[in-house]
Formats: C-alpha cells, sequence, structure tokens
C-alpha cells in the first residue's frame, strides 16, 4: 500500500488516502470515519487499500487545526472530503462508499442521507439518531439525541455500563434527532454486535431499516453477532472490554464475549468488503 494527499481542494492534515501500490488503478474509493475518540486513525484504511479500494482516513475533531469537540459539527466538511476522494486520480466514481463505527457511524448516515455521490454505506454499531452534539447543514440543524446520566449503571468492577444512557429517538423532542435516512440514495450494510453496551445498536439499524422502507427504499442488509460487543475492528485484533470513553469522562465496558466477538471480526470484515465491492465495482485483491 501507499498513502498520498495530492488533492489540492481539501486541508491535507485531516486525512490520509491510501491506495495499492501493487495494482493499477482506478479503485473503488471509500471515507473511513472512526468514533468519539476523535483524531486521525490510518490502520483500517491502509488494511482495505491492500483489499482493492482506495481509502480516505478522515479525521473531524480533536485534531490539529480541527475542533476540539464534536458540539457543533458541519457536514459541508465532510462533503469537501467526499468531493476530494471522487477527485482523485485513483478513485473510479461515480460515487464512493462510507465506512463508519460507533459515533462514526451516526455521521456515515447523515452524509448519506444529505449528501450527493454516496453509493454504499457500512455501518458499524452506529446510531440513527444524532449523537454528541449538533451537526449542521446548510441551514439545517440535526441536535444531538437526549442523554440521562441517571441511568448509567456501574459494574462489579466499577467500570460504568452507558447501555440505557440515550433517550430514544422515537419520542417527544428527541425524534428530531432522528436521521432522515429517507433521503438517502446509498445501500445500506449494518453490522451490529448484540452484546454492545455503547448504545442500542441493533435497535438502531432495526429502526433505520423501518424507515427506509416506510418511504420505499430498498430494505438495508442486516448482519447481527450473537455476543459480540461495540468495537468491532479488522480480524485479531484483540477485544477491547473496556476504556475511557471521551464523552463521558470515565471508563466504560463496551460489551463482548472474546470468541464471539473474534468471530465476528472475522466475518464482519469479509461481509463489508464484499459489500463495497458489490456496490463500487472493482475487484478483490489477494
Amino acid at each position: 500500500m501507499a498513502f498520498d494527499t495530492t488533492a489540492k481542494s481539501f486541508r491535507k492534515s485531516s486525512f490520509l488516502c491510501f491506495v495499492s501500490s501493487t495494482e493499477p488503478g482506478p479503485f473503488p474509493g471509500i471515507v473511513d470515519v472512526f468514533g468519539a475518540g476523535g483524531g486521525l486513525l490510518e490502520y483500517r484504511a491502509s488494511l482495505l487499500a491492500g483489499k482493492g479500494f482506495a481509502v480516505m482516513a478522515l479525521a473531524y475533531y480533536n485534531y490539529d487545526d480541527l475542533p476540539k469537540s464534536i458540539e457543533s459539527l458541519h457536514l459541508e466538511y465532510f462533503e469537501e472530503a467526499v468531493n476530494c476522494l471522487l477527485s482523485h486520480p485513483q478513485v473510479k466514481g461515480p460515487g464512493v462508499g462510507l465506512l463508519g463505527i460507533s459515533k462514526g457511524g451516526d455521521l456515515c448516515l447523515s452524509m448519506a442521507s444529505f449528501l450527493k455521490g454516496i453509493t454504499a454505506a457500512v455501518i458499524i454499531n452506529g446510531s440513527v439518531a444524532n449523537v454528541g452534539g449538533a451537526l449542521h447543514y446548510k441551514g439545517e440543524t440535526l441536535p444531538p439525541v437526549g442523554v440521562n446520566p441517571k441511568r448509567v449503571k456501574v459494574t462489579s468492577e466499577g467500570f460504568a455500563d452507558i447501555l440505557d444512557v440515550l433517550n430514544s429517538p422515537l419520542e417527544g423532542p428527541d425524534q428530531k434527532s432522528f436521521i432522515p435516512v429517507e433521503r438517502a440514495e446509498s445501500a445500506f450494510l449494518f453490522l451490529v454486535g448484540q452484546d454492545d453496551h455503547n448504545w442500542k445498536s441493533e435497535f438502531y439499524a432495526s429502526e433505520a431499516s423501518k424507515r427506509l422502507q416506510a418511504h420505499g427504499k430498498e430494505r438495508p442488509q442486516i448482519i447481527c453477532y450473537p455476543g459480540a460487543g461495540h468495537y468491532i475492528e479488522p480480524p485479531y485484533f484483540p477485544m477491547c472490554l473496556a476504556s475511557m470513553h471521551t464523552l463521558v469522562g470515565r471508563p466504560v465496558i463496551w460489551g463482548g464475549e472474546p470468541r464471539a466477538h473474534a468471530m465476528a471480526q472475522v466475518d464482519a470484515w469479509k461481509q463489508l468488503q464484499a459489500f463495497f465491492h458489490k456496490h463500487l465495482g472493482g475487484k478483490e485483491l489477494g
């Protein structure tokens, strides 16, 4: 693999683009977005580049000159990233894919719902509601879904269990935080850990599916993994049972049973590649 930041229309410091150095392009393009930890994480993008994709690892806060929090984000920034990737000579188009986990998952849902040029989106344990801060785009604002800290539980080890902290986006004023997925023109794949303790990922995937179908859109693909926790990483990455949560400000449990989680990571990696190749074209490498 090699990385390239030669595109001129987008701030170079906020992304890395990875493409195969052993095969001729152009390749299907993917924007890779991580969660609320922030920063620029490139390991998943570099691994996918070896599988026949051109991948932009995109930072959106807590990195370089980007915002220091997610209290207020603007989709125009993500739109510029999509357009930058589409203009890259190694990207085949006419659209790109999105890959998001956790907070990155709801951002990818919002990108697919509001932006042009999105053909396929893979959401790993994402939310169907906007989480953490307001999201703005061309005069529209998605407020964050409400939280109730009183619903935090504490495990016997002293970790926070935040599974029930977020309000339902189906009730009251929190309905305004529901991402308008019915506007999307892309295909969707939801990868769900059924022991996710960050939030109710299976419920969110189901509600996104209901909303899409209610508006005449194609039913998304949903793959559920019993015993898998929140952080479904590439294969053979160790399961993260608990760690500091940036937004909560204390260590939380992420869920997952080691064997089941490991097996889920192997299968999810295959599934997301197959999905992107199906909807974006290209050929599988290696």
